[in-house]
């Protein structure tokens, strides 16, 4: 599966992003593709030191582990922190 996304700049970004960019489209590509690329590095070095502390083998290829990982995502993560924010601390 692919999703394709559009992103949408105004005039100034346009012009600021010309200025930094040779190729703007291939610069909003690259820098896409190094954030999911590092991202993906953090979510197998995780799956691996998860596997090595509870001392189960380490298979699969990159791609494999993260499509398998249970990782919270950023919008789960970001709910679970408003939810403890709604609670407050404990003991309160």
């Amino acid at each position: 599966m692919t999703e394709t996304y559009t992103v949408e700049l105004s005039d100034v970004e346009v012009k600021a992003l010309h200025y930094v960019a040779l190729d703007a489209d291939l610069w909003i590509q690259n820098a896409i593709h190094e954030r999911c690329r590092l991202a993906i590095e953090e979510m197998v070095a995780d799956d691996i030191r998860t596997k090595l502390d509870a001392g189960l083998p380490i298979s699969g290829t990159k791609d494999e582990m993260v499509l398998a990982s249970t990782l919270p995502s950023a919008q789960e993560r970001h709910d679970a922190i408003v939810a403890q924010i709604a609670v407050g601390p404990p003991g309160t």
